[in-house]
């Protein structure tokens, strides 16, 4: 029986693979609609995308195949949905974020921070903390995740290593002052008896009390590798929310919009996302840094700030801080290439943010917008600059010549670009592309075929329930789903489903829509939820349970931080009291 068992859960993904979709194949052959064959379209999708028994982007290519055999739309339809432009803005986002991390630009900035904030505990975290969500806004966070990790180990180390010299060199102090108040008793007559069992106990006391502080240091620096293994895998997703290309189901959400509701103005572009996520993004990062802190470093805010520091500990801290430096000064001086990155870098932000700012009309409405038509979008932007990034030379006073010379001349090669495709190819997460292609051919097809539509109308009597109390609960869905689901496929699942949802029930779709959004980088529970959480539980240093606790509170926080944002400054933002026009596609609601 148990060899039976063993070989099911060897064979599990074949055994998904074939039984799911002849489980599910009665719902189109026994109700012959459009519908239900887009619905059964979904079901196994998303199946395959809980339990990855296909490779994500595999199971993402499923409409390609299904939908043109099953009559919903044609091949081409299909097909061109897979390379839109919210696909083109996620390559121009990472071919830059490619740029940072070659010429160890995003190193730079995180040393040059951690130099800023000091190694005081409290500090030390927020330190890392800041610097984490930072390059995860622009980067990814598995890159920054995995670049900041092995900094905070060799801070760690160097802490731990400071604080066991120390406590050595204390006990030995100890040890020889002891040691002359026993010789000078022992000259006294008639009390060689009480020395020595003076001494005896003594030596028991001093050995007690070595090993008791040894234990309470382990323990302490224990809870200092776990919380500073947390602050970094817990920043790279807060930090993500922050901007539109920061991770990627921000990019689903604004794929979903533009394919559902061609006619919103764009309502969800760069400097919008920036206005409503960054706020948001900053409230939770405190709140982590307060929970993390009340966690694992204690109440005793005043040690934790090192406000009360012994002069041991001022000198502990600076043989860490020491190490930083070192660390930073092994990059030198900034090359050419790394100034040139981060002035692209500096420019793609402020076309950006300059594009549509909202208040005023921006650069892309001015010089190349006609008849009310926007030609220039974000991701035009992102592949500007993109394209310049194999154009620049990463040097301009280049003196490598050949060693070996052909005849009386030496051979000079030209310095290379910024970026070259050999980089590019190894580092693109090509998956993705196709993985935001599906989503879009899957809010397409539930469309085309008449689903969206049906499960609005089965939807309808959520309209007697508050607003507020119905992002709650979808946020609190959302958050619980995506710890053992790939937010991008949470995202691609749920969004078309709200959507149709708040349309039925005459609900701003963004109200709904964005907070969800927020709530699928929510993945704080288990190690496998996100790969930034699953690269800190390598190290070895945390527990399932560790990271279970922590987290189950900061998703409660994290879902009322975002059911705040939503009802405050991003209700202004967006407007998301009133019903929009461009989403009354069924003309039913006022």
């Amino acid at each position: 029986m148990a060899g039976f068992l063993q070989m099911i859960l060897a064979f599990r993904k074949y055994l998904i693979i074939v039984l799911v979709p002849l489980l599910f194949l009665p719902l189109p052959l026994a109700v012959p609609t459009k519908e239900a064959q887009c619905g059964y379209v979904i079901i196994v999708m998303a199946l395959f995308w809980c339990t990855e028994a296909l490779p994500l982007a595999v199971t993402a290519l499923f409409p390609v195949l299904l939908f043109p055999l099953m009559n919903i739309m044609d091949s081409t339809t299909v097909c061109r949905e897979y390379l839109k432009d919210t696909n083109m803005l996620f390559i121009g986002g990472l071919l830059m974020a490619i740029a940072i991390e070659n010429w160890h630009l995003h190193k730079r900035v995180a040393l040059r921070v951690l130099l800023i904030t000091g190694v005081r505990p409290a500090l030390l975290l927020m330190g890392f903390m800041i610097v984490t969500a930072f390059l995860s806004m622009w980067i990814s966070n598995t890159a920054t995740t995995a670049m900041m990790v092995p900094i905070a180990q060799a801070v760690l180390e160097q802490l731990h290593k400071s604080e066991m010299e120390s406590s050595t060199a204390g006990q030995a102090s100890e040890k020889i002052n002891k040691a002359f108040e026993l010789q000078e008793e022992s000259t006294k007559p008639d009390s060689s008896k009480e020395t020595e069992e003076k001494g005896n106990s003594h030596v028991l006391t001093v050995e007690e009390d070595r090993k008791r502080n040894e234990n309470l240091q382990e323990e302490k620096h224990k809870k200092l590798c776990k919380g500073m293994s947390l602050c970094i895998c817990y920043s790279a997703s807060i930090g993500g929310i922050a901007t539109l290309t920061g991770t990627t189901p921000n990019l689903v959400l604004q794929g979903q919009v533009d394919e559902l509701f061609p006619n919103n103005g764009n309502i969800i572009n760069f400097a919008s996302w920036f206005s409503f996520a960054f706020p948001t993004m900053i409230v939770l990062l405190v709140l982590t840094w307060i929970w993390l802190q009340i966690l694992y470093l204690g109440f005793n805010f005043q040690n934790n700030f090192g406000c009360a520091a012994s002069a041991s500990a001022k000198a502990k801290e600076q043989r860490a801080y020491d190490t930083i430096k070192e660390e930073s000064k092994k990059l030198g001086s900034m090359k050419f290439a790394e100034i040139a990155v981060l002035i692209l870098f500096i420019l793609l932000i402020l076309l950006w943010f300059t594009r549509d700012p909202g208040f005023i009309p921006g650069w892309a409405a001015a010089l190349f917008d006609k008849n009310d038509t926007s030609y220039v979008t974000d991701a035009t932007v992102a592949i500007f600059i993109s394209i310049l990034l194999f154009i620049i030379p990463s040097d301009i006073a280049n003196n490598d010549r050949d060693e070996q010379q052909t005849g009386s001349k030496s051979k000079i090669r030209a310095p290379p670009a910024l970026l070259d495709w050999k980089v590019v190819h190894q580092k693109m997460p090509w998956n993705i592309v196709f993985l935001l292609g599906g989503g879009f051919a899957l809010a397409k097809g539930s469309e085309e075929s008449g689903l969206s539509s049906w499960i609005g109308s089965k939807l309808t009597p959520l309209q007697q329930i508050p607003h507020p109390a119905i992002a709650l609960l979808l946020c609190l869905l959302i958050a619980t789903f995506t710890e053992c689901t790939s937010n991008v496929a949470t995202t691609t699942l749920f969004l078309p489903i709200l959507a149709s949802m708040a349309e039925a029930i005459c609900l701003n779709p963004l109200y709904v829509m964005l907070p969800c959004t927020l709530s699928a980088s929510l993945a704080f529970m288990l190690p496998v939820a996100t790969p930034p959480n699953a690269i800190v539980f390598s190290y070895g240093q945390l527990k399932v349970i560790d990271m279970a606790k922590t987290g189950f509170v900061l998703n409660i926080l994290g879902v009322l931080t975002i059911t705040l944002a939503i009802n405050t400054w991003a209700s202004s933002l967006f407007q998301l009291e009133t019903f929009p026009s461009w989403a009354n596609r069924t003309g039913v609601c006022p």
